[in-house]
């Protein structure tokens, strides 16, 4: 398999295989690192969203009998 790279923009590379599909990409994070970290939170969030729920009410009540909040 041979991969390419193919640049659109500055700072952005797209690889390309042999189909000439794009499998990956790489972004200059001297250039793009802030959106970089809005990308990558956004997936963490599309990740947990399934994940239970838990009021701030029940979580200061938790850290606080833990001793980890005073209140």
């Amino acid at each position: 398999m041979k991969i390419t790279e193919e640049k659109i923009m500055e700072g952005i590379k797209f690889v390309i295989d042999d189909s000439g599909h794009r499998t990956a990409v790489q972004i200059d994070l001297n250039l793009y690192g802030e959106l970089w970290e809005d990308l990558y939170d956004n997936l963490i969030a599309r990740m947990r969203e399934d994940e239970p729920r838990e009021t701030l009410q029940s979580v200061k009540e938790r850290l606080s009998k833990d001793g980890k909040l005073k209140t």
